[in-house]
């Protein structure tokens, strides 16, 4: 339902701008129906539809067609939706608190990333890498599942679609600066495994950062970007 709801209304919207701005109708290249996914991607399951058409007005009015539309958005429409979304309705986008209201009995049955923040490395070290790997873990709804994430991320590698440069980069970020705190002290930092499996690191590294208008297209920049992407992910958390 969040999927089907955000990928029709990010669609409804950019017809709507295109016919309020006279320009011509672009809903056919299918950007707008990604962004809808990807971001329905990001959402718990518990989301309500308010929310989720909110998320799809963020990312498509203002996160790119108020810019001139496909190609022309400086920041990656998803992402600033997310960002907005989680600063204005934040009990919503709590996935624990959606794992509540589901009823849903997960093998892990806490978010990582909230257990990390309110009690350290020692909530989530006995998490089993491979069962987060293979999502085991609570999570928004297409964000969990590490190994999808990374079969989808290589196919678009190989066929051209995404730089490999940008998503390597991203990983390797995250991994290294997620390794030095660990180093540094390890009862406040969580290991560098940890880091990379949950959340959004992985949808982030190979579908958000690698979205083509709000992201560099020369091999130096691309490392640049891809790795500081990673540090910032880390540094946030």
């Amino acid at each position: 339902g969040i999927i089907s709801l955000a990928m029709s209304t990010a669609i409804l919207w950019e017809l709507l701008l295109n016919y309020a701005s006279r320009r011509p109708i672009t809903v056919g290249n299918g950007n707008a129906a990604l962004i809808g996914l990807l971001l329905a991607m990001l959402l718990p399951a518990s989301t309500p539809w308010w929310i989720v058409v909110i998320g799809t007005f963020l990312a498509i009015v203002i996160g790119m067609q108020i810019f001139g539309g496909i190609g022309a958005n400086p920041f990656n429409p998803m992402a600033l939706a997310v960002a907005i979304l989680m600063v204005s309705y934040k009990g919503h986008l709590d996935f624990d608190a959606g794992l509540v209201n589901f009823s849903l009995d997960f093998p892990s049955p806490t978010d990582p990333l909230a257990a990390l923040k309110a009690f350290g490395p020692a909530a989530v070290e006995h998490l089993n890498p491979i069962d987060l790997f293979m999502g085991q873990q609570v999570g928004g709804l297409g964000s969990t599942c590490g190994l999808a994430l990374a079969v989808g991320g290589i196919y678009l590698m190989l066929r051209g679609i995404i730089r490999w440069e940008i998503s390597i980069a991203f990983i390797a970020g995250v991994f290294i600066s997620a390794m030095l705190f660990n180093m540094a002290d390890p009862t406040r930092y969580a290991s560098p495994v940890i880091h990379l499996l949950t959340g959004y690191t992985l949808i982030g590294a190979f579908f958000l950062a690698t979205e083509s208008s709000s992201s560099p297209v020369n091999f130096i920049p691309m490392l640049i970007y891809g790795a500081l992407g990673g540090v910032m992910t880390v540094l946030i958390r």
